[in-house]
């Protein structure tokens, strides 16, 4: 059976081009129409500028004032030349050469005695050469020494300080006292100081230290020299 319609004549074939090319000229149109503007059309008269008249400006006349010229300045006074009599005699000083000539005897100069001055110098325990000797710390090398005599002088402050002093004058618990002392160049022990709770402290700290034996002064490159010594005391006051 032939079909009765012609195959050619079928619109529906291109619908999807025929949708976008309409879809394209609406679109073109609605841009068209948005930015489409009229202006009014009358005539605007902005009038004509002559330049043919001329600009008569009237300047204004003003007077000159004459002002009087500057007074001149006064003379000057005349110089006064005083004159004076030289009366006073000026006594020269002659200045005579130092040069010696080879006539001249050189005078011998004696050999002059440089005397050594004796400077009390302070070195400290930690850092001396040869520290100080405390009785019975003879042997051993300077470590061995500084440990012995640490130890000496600890033993020495805890058997001889009264440590029931503290109680009596009504402190407790846990005292401590700082005392500073040097041993001089002939071994003694000079410069007691001593910090406490209680100067009655202070008073019992310096009067042990003063007790020590003498030492054998410390040494350093091959003199006697002063050691300061620092010493902590420290007890526990019993209730």
């Amino acid at each position: 059976m032939e079909p009765k319609k012609n195959p050619k004549a079928n619109v529906s074939r291109n619908s999807a081009l025929y949708f976008a090319i309409g879809l394209a000229i609406m679109l073109a149109l609605t841009n068209f129409a948005i930015n489409f503007k009229t202006y009014d059309k009358e005539a605007i008269d902005i009038g004509m500028v002559s330049m043919d008249q001329e600009m008569d400006e009237e300047v204004p006349i003003t007077e000159q004032l004459n002002t009087p010229p500057p007074p001149p300045p006064p003379p000057a006074a005349p110089e006064v030349i005083e004159v004076v009599e030289d009366e006073v005699e000026v006594e020269e000083t002659v200045i005579e050469s130092t040069e010696t000539s080879q006539e001249e005897e050189i005078a011998e100069v004696e050999d002059i005695e440089i005397e050594e001055v004796d400077e009390d110098v302070e070195v400290p325990f930690s850092i001396i050469e040869n520290v100080p000797v405390f009785p019975g710390c003879e042997k051993g090398n300077n470590a061995a020494k500084k440990k012995c005599m640490s130890e000496k002088i600890s033993k020495f402050v805890g058997k001889n300080f009264d440590t029931d002093l503290a109680g009596e004058l009504g402190l407790t618990g846990r005292q401590r006292i700082n005392v500073i002392f040097k041993i001089d160049k002939s071994g003694n022990i000079t410069g007691v100081r001593a910090r406490a709770p209680h100067p009655k402290l202070e008073q019992e700290a310096a009067r042990v230290i003063n007790k020590l034996p003498k030492m054998k002064p410390g040494m350093q490159r091959g003199k006697a020299v002063i050691v300061p010594y620092s010493l902590p005391i420290v007890f526990q006051v019993q209730d």
